[in-house]
């Protein structure tokens, strides 16, 4: 008999669909749409002259450029809002990449490819900055978020620190019928452990100093001429070392990831705010000097 997944009353299905995918490429196809025409307008329009922002069409393609740019602001905003349905956080980033790339090509004509060192190329230096990085962070964001789900293996954060909290009681008590040198080593690998690695310093670079690692390491050589009666409770703390060692990679990988997501976001978000008010200091000194 085939099984069939049972959903309640105002539940919706799990949808494992990415939000590049969203609604079979929605947004994507809307971005090409709104290209294509840009573009078939522009060449096609009879300006009488060179293109430039003061015809027609560069105050039109301008209004919406200048339009896009502040609804897509507002994705910071909708994030803490989200809600289920037609305008969901997955569709509402979708747009945000798709409509948002557009920009390269309606800012692009809107100038008439017309540039030079003022505060009108100023803006759109900024816009091509943003619109890079946000590139850069649709990379982060469709790859890191799997890899730190599948580093994880199902814990939090929280849930990872108080297990390597738990692995350091159990070398304390694992630890007792070893002798001193040995303890001390112990000691030392449960007092001198870094969880917090930079974020360029590679991880296995980390492990290596690992205080955890080389312990491990020390005693594992120190098991070959121990006689019969060490060597059992050392091969007890050194599984106990190895299983911390792998626990403080997996949280190192986490929070590093965390932290580059974190880091992508203290650049793009600023860089779109300063995008913002050279955008209006554009459009001021367009309508009031020109």
């Amino acid at each position: 008999m085939e099984a069939r997944a049972h959903i309640r009353p105002g539940e919706l299905p799990i949808s494992h669909e990415g939000f590049l995918a969203h609604k079979r490429f929605r947004y994507l196809k809307a971005a090409l749409l709104v290209i294509v025409v840009s573009v078939l307008v522009y060449f096609l329009a009879d300006m009488g002259g060179r293109h430039n922002g003061g015809t027609w069409l560069g105050y039109s393609l301008g209004i919406i450029s200048a339009s896009l740019i502040v609804w897509l602001m507002l994705l910071g905003i909708r994030k803490r809002a989200a809600t289920p349905g037609q305008y969901n956080l997955k569709g509402w980033t979708s747009a945000h990449v798709y409509l948002g790339t557009t920009l390269l090509v309606l800012a692009t004509l809107h100038t008439g490819f017309q540039f030079g060192w003022n505060l009108h190329t100023l803006a759109y230096a900024l816009m091509v900055l943003v619109i890079i990085s946000g590139v850069i962070g649709v990379y982060y964001y469709a790859t890191v978020p799997r890899r730190m789900s599948d580093n994880r293996a199902r814990r939090t954060q929280r849930d990872m620190l108080d297990a390597i909290d738990a692995l350091n009681r159990e070398l304390t008590q694992a630890a007792q019928p070893l002798d001193p040198k040995y303890v001390r080593e112990v000691k030392r690998a449960i007092k001198k452990t870094r969880i917090k690695p930079g974020l360029f310093i590679s991880i296995p670079a980390s492990q290596l100093r690992c205080a955890t690692t080389r312990a491990a390491k020390r005693l594992r050589h120190a098991m070959q001429s121990a006689d019969a009666d060490m060597r059992r409770p050392l091969e007890q703390v050194v599984a106990i070392l190895e299983r911390k060692s792998a626990l403080l990679r997996r949280t190192r990988q986490h929070i590093r990831n965390k932290t580059l997501l974190q880091l992508w976001l203290y650049f793009h978000v600023p860089l779109s705010f300063a995008l913002l008010a050279a955008l209006a200091a554009h459009i001021i000194s367009v309508f009031f000097y020109w």
